[in-house]
This record gives structure tokens, C-alpha cells and sequence, in this order.
């Protein structure tokens, strides 16, 4: 079956105190087109995270974000060799200027220098093995999810062929009429004639099999998005040529309703993968 572009996955993900959330969008791109939004330094886990998408998805513009929701605080500490430099400059102030000395430990606290402040920085080669068993989760949410959308496109894709198959018999059935009825009323030599310029067999058995071609790719597990788009455009080139060969009302119709079918299956092709 065939397979969609639209698809959200999304995994939560634990490494010690750090906690985390991975999310995976797409939707429909001609080709595979990847973002990825992630935090400081996890530049290096990018191509691992590619590689395993590759594998999975063919087509579709992806958005892989990562997230870290909850992680140690800030580390603080105190350079006591500071503190007591503080110190001593002090007392010697003191014994010096005769001074009392009121120094408090808020004091020393706001002096310059003597409290250290880290930002807890979370290492992504360490955290690989938690972010990889997630994005896994995630990639099986997203590609059901298309392959939901896929079930859903081979369903209304199927209906389209199977009007348009009709559709060709009726003109097929309107040619035969219009060859009887001229053929009553001209001379052999000029229904001759007549009959080679509305020959439409080969285009009437070319559409049939392109139809076929195309209910055979719906059954199809592997991308065929661009092969489908491809077959609609040929389908297309059929129907002119029938228009231009019978100019006929109840041809025209018909040949209007074809086009219009077949400009829905190349939109829906836009969707498969």
C-alpha cells in the first residue's frame, strides 16, 4: 500500500536528572528536506539522527526538534583562596587606619569574584543512547501515521480509475455510434478516410493501461509518489488527443471529466511518497 507524506511523532526521553522531548513533523516536499531544531551542542548527534530518518522516510520536508524540559540547576561555589585574600587585605586595613571591622559574610558575598556560577551543560554523546531509543518511537508514530494517509489516498485514488475507466467506455461506445451513423451516409471512400481520422484505439489502449499501471503502484509499499505524477501526465496527453479526434459534445464532456480526474490523482500524487 501506498504510503503518505503527513505524519507526527513524538517520545519522551530520560539520561540521569535530564529529561527531554523529541518531536518529528512532516508533510509533503518533492523531495527529502530535514530541519532540525536542537540545543547547544547537539550539533553532533545531527547526522546519526539523518542517517536513521533516511532509512525510514523517502520524501517529505521533516522538522526533528529536541527538547530539554527538566535538568540540574546551576552549580555555585565559593573561591575561599579569594575570600581569604578579602580578608587579610582587610584586616590590614583595619590595623592600619584603626577601623572597626564590620565585615559581614553578605559582604563578601557581593564582592567581585568570590561566587562561581556554572550553567549545567548537558553532553549529547552521553545522552545518544536515551535520544536514539526515543526517536526510534518516534519514527513509528510518524510513519503510521503516513501510512494511514496512504490507505486513505489508495482508497480515493482507486474510485478516480475506476470512474475514468468508465468514462472511456462511454467514449469508446460514442465512437462506435458516430463510425455506424457516417458510415450509413458516405461513400466508401470517404468513410474510409473519416474512419482513420477518429481511430482513437491506440489512445483508448494506452489510458487503459496507464490506469492499470497506476492501480498497480497503489499496492506498491515503496515511494512512488513522482513515477504516479509522471503517469498522470501521460493520462493527460490521452486525453487532449481524444478531445482533438472526436469533436463531439458527448465527448467533449466526457473528456472534461477525465482532465478533471486527473488533475485530483497528480494533487494526491503530491501526497504519496
Amino acid at each position: 500500500m501506498i504510503t503518505g507524506m503527513t505524519g507526527f511523532g513524538s517520545a519522551t526521553f530520560v539520561a540521569g536528572k535530564i529529561k527531554g522531548v523529541i518531536e518529528i513533523k512532516s508533510v509533503n516536499h518533492r523531495y527529502l528536506d530535514v530541519a532540525f531544531y536542537l540545543p547547544t551542542g547537539f550539533g553532533v548527534v545531527e547526522n546519526k539522527i539523518r542517517e536513521m530518518l533516511a532509512k525510514e522516510v523517502a520524501r517529505g520536508r521533516v522538522t526533528i526538534s529536541v527538547r530539554i524540559t527538566d535538568k540540574p540547576g546551576q552549580e555555585v561555589s565559593f573561591k575561599e583562596e579569594l575570600i581569604e585574600e578579602y580578608l587579610r587585605h582587610a584586616k590590614s586595613i583595619e590595623k592600619k587606619y584603626k577601623l572597626s571591622n564590620n565585615l559581614t559574610l553578605a559582604d563578601l558575598i557581593r564582592m567581585p569574584g568570590i561566587v562561581d556560577v556554572k550553567e549545567v551543560f548537558v553532553e549529547a554523546q552521553e545522552m545518544w543512547p536515551a535520544i536514539e531509543k526515543s526517536f526510534l518511537i518516534c519514527l513509528k508514530s510518524l510513519k503510521a501515521m503516513r501510512q494511514r494517509e496512504g490507505k486513505s489516498l489508495a482508497a480515493d485514488m482507486g474510485d478516480k480509475l475506476k470512474r475514468m475507466s468508465q468514462k472511456l467506455k462511454d467514449i469508446q461506445k460514442r465512437h462506435d455510434l458516430l463510425i455506424k451513423g457516417v458510415q450509413k451516409q458516405s461513400k466508401p471512400e470517404e468513410f474510409a478516410s473519416y474512419q482513420k481520422s477518429i481511430d482513437i484505439n491506440e489512445e483508448l489502449a494506452r489510458f487503459n493501461h496507464y490506469i492499470e499501471e497506476m492501480r498497480a503502484l497503489l499496492k506498491t509499499a515503496v515511494p512512488v509518489g513522482k513515477k504516479m505524477d509522471f503517469i498522470a501526465q501521460e493520462m493527460q496527453r490521452e486525453a487532449n488527443t481524444l478531445g482533438s479526434k472526436l469533436q463531439d459534445e458527448m465527448v467533449s464532456n466526457a473528456v472534461i471529466a477525465l482532465k478533471s480526474k486527473i488533475e485530483k490523482i497528480r494533487e494526491q500524487a503530491n501526497n504519496v511518497e
